[in-house]
């Protein structure tokens, strides 16, 4: 039955409330589901979802998505199972882009769907392991993880009888590939290849939901950095004090509360420190598109800079902080250790699979046979890139130790 309003109510004495909204409107240039450019395998598109919708579903499902959760995101994975994986950051990410995108009046859907995207492609072990993958594949052309990524959702996934990958619309593959901004010079050849079978429009700005799940993506892991710093004792409250920008945070806490436990100390940090990084993205992103005032998605495209993004103030200040991570953080024996570590097992592991491709599974071995020597290199690029870091640990002793 429906309300006054017409939302879909249950039936009345019923315990549930109202079960549908229709969807807010959305801005002018906000990426509109009906002018979506398509898939490159065409599709009927459900009645009920969004082909938006249906892309961040697809991306849920898939296997890449899955294995996020044994991904490093800072720490290897036996320093606990607490701290942040590929996954929930890659959530967390999705929920800031989410509300962000509301507040434009964007497609939710997409950048959300983005959002869960932006780290498909990562290696085992973090950036430690990118770098290690990416310095013995010189010769094929190395290793880019967004590159890597679209390779995945356009390739790799095998869950259609029709096709390879997640036949995913033009508009979240060029947010998994362009996030970050416009692509120019030297492009890794999985981008390269498939810009030529459908041109991802490169050189321009990806539309606004791209550019607030790569904001959100900023926002989500200088946080939860900061969360997992402190508990895992790589610096203290006292040193945080002291840092750009979240410093003035940490003060402003522990005035109003004085001594706290660490639990709701960095509840109270975070909840402070995150709103002042969103408001701020609202504050210079609404600034931005007051002064453009794009009449379509394909003006944000064809703008020349990010209409997303931080005050230059704010900016600044995230830099710095970014510096205070890397070396309190990012930098630390506790992390750098396990990291030097784990680069000479996806190393070893490479070099072990391209000497004897036979060790590998079935149907990866069968890539092999298809090809030359410098397919076989790549087969083990692609098979080690997907792996999660307990598999290539356990893939390591298995082979290494044959």
């Amino acid at each position: 039955m429906r309300s006054a309003k017409g939302q879909f109510q249950a039936p009345a004495g019923h315990l549930l409330g109202p079960i549908f909204d229709p969807p807010m409107p959305l801005a002018p240039f906000a990426t509109h589901p009906a002018d979506s450019r398509g898939r490159y395998y065409p599709e009927n598109e459900s009645a009920t979802r969004t082909c938006y919708s249906r892309d961040r579903d697809r991306i849920i499902h898939s296997s890449a998505f899955r294995r996020l959760k044994h991904k490093t995101q800072v720490f290897v994975q036996h320093e606990g199972d607490y701290y942040r994986t590929r996954l929930t950051h890659s959530i967390e990410v999705a929920q800031l882009a989410r509300s962000l995108a509301r507040s434009f009046a964007v497609d939710e859907d997409l950048a959300e769907t983005v959002a869960l995207a932006h780290d498909l492609g990562h290696t085992p072990f973090g950036h430690s392991g990118e770098e290690a993958l990416n310095a013995v594949t010189g010769d094929i052309g190395g290793f880019d993880h967004n590159a890597h990524a679209l390779r995945l959702v356009t390739k790799l996934e095998h869950r259609y009888a029709d096709f390879d990958g997640l036949n995913l619309t033009w508009e979240t593959l060029e947010g998994v590939v362009k996030h970050n901004g416009p692509l120019f010079d030297a492009l890794p050849a999985p981008i390269a290849s498939f810009d030529q079978r459908w041109s991802l429009d490169l050189r321009s700005w990806p539309g606004l939901e791209a550019q607030i799940a790569a904001l959100a993506d900023d926002i989500a892991y200088i946080n939860h950095d900061i969360d997992d710093g402190l508990r895992a004792g790589l610096f203290e409250v006292s040193d945080l004090i002291q840092a750009p920008l979240a410093g003035a945070h940490a003060q402003a806490v522990k005035a109003r509360y004085g001594e706290l436990e660490l639990s709701r100390f960095i509840g109270e940090l975070i909840r402070t420190l995150m709103s002042a990084l969103t408001d701020d993205v609202r504050g210079e992103t609404g600034r931005r598109l007051a002064g453009a005032r794009p009449p379509s998605a394909a003006a944000i495209r064809q703008h020349a800079g990010a209409l997303a993004g931080f005050s230059d103030a704010m900016l600044r200040d995230v830099r710095a902080l970014k510096g205070f991570l890397y070396e309190r953080m990012y930098r630390h024996a506790r992390v750098m250790g396990p990291m030097e570590e784990a680069k000479k097992v996806v190393t070893g592991l490479f070099e072990a699979l391209v000497a004897r491709p036979e060790l590998l599974p079935p149907d990866w071995q069968a890539q092999c046979a298809q090809g030359s020597d410098s397919a076989t290199r790549r087969v083990v690029r692609d098979y080690i890139a997907g792996m999660t870091d307990n598999y290539a640990l356990d893939e390591y002793r298995r082979i290494l130790s044959k």
